[in-house]
């Protein structure tokens, strides 16, 4: 059920209308949701914005609400008299299945330094870090899936590898 988080003195015009504002919210599942409403002063249907807000509890509901100026309802009751209008593309597909992944590290790079030391910060990354790195050097042909069962230790042992193969044909 909403509920006015908080209600504001003075009034916000827009073209010669002049219009009371309140904040309300409402539970969502489990969050609260904030917009503002916009009561003619003269009379005539209100109007509201879209969601402004999206808070963990009612009590942080009330915190934003309090912090409002009259700037930011001015601004508001602008968006909720000429709300955005999205158009939806439809019938698109996406290209990839993932975003593109990001290599913690270079490892030709470090490798350049010492097996040693490439061993070492390797093995102080995840497991994921470690796929990230084989997937964006393209240190193996193994499919995602395979590389995502094996251990970290077994990972390291296959990015040492295929660095140490291609370093030769990087320099």
């Amino acid at each position: 059920m909403a509920e006015v988080l908080a209600e504001f003195a003075d009034p916000v015009a827009c073209d010669g209308v002049a219009y009371r504002a309140q904040a309300c919210g409402a539970p969502l599942a489990n969050v609260w949701e904030a917009w503002i409403e916009f009561l003619p002063i003269g009379g005539g249907p209100a109007i509201r914005t879209a969601r402004e807000t999206t808070q963990p509890n009612f009590t942080d509901a009330q915190y934003w609400a309090s912090g409002l100026t009259h700037v930011y309802l001015e601004g508001a009751l602008s968006r909720a008299l000429n709300p955005l209008v999205r158009r939806v593309v439809t019938g698109s597909r996406p290209v990839f299945d993932a975003p593109a992944p990001e290599a913690i590290l270079d490892p030709f790079s470090v490798y350049q330094k010492g097996e040693g030391l490439l061993r070492q910060e390797l093995g102080a990354l995840s497991a994921w870090h470690l796929v990230n790195i084989i997937r964006t050097y393209q240190l193996s042909d193994r499919s995602t899936a395979e590389l995502n069962a094996l251990p970290p230790p077994a990972l390291v042992d296959l990015i040492v590898a295929g660095v140490r193969a291609d370093a030769p044909l990087r320099r």
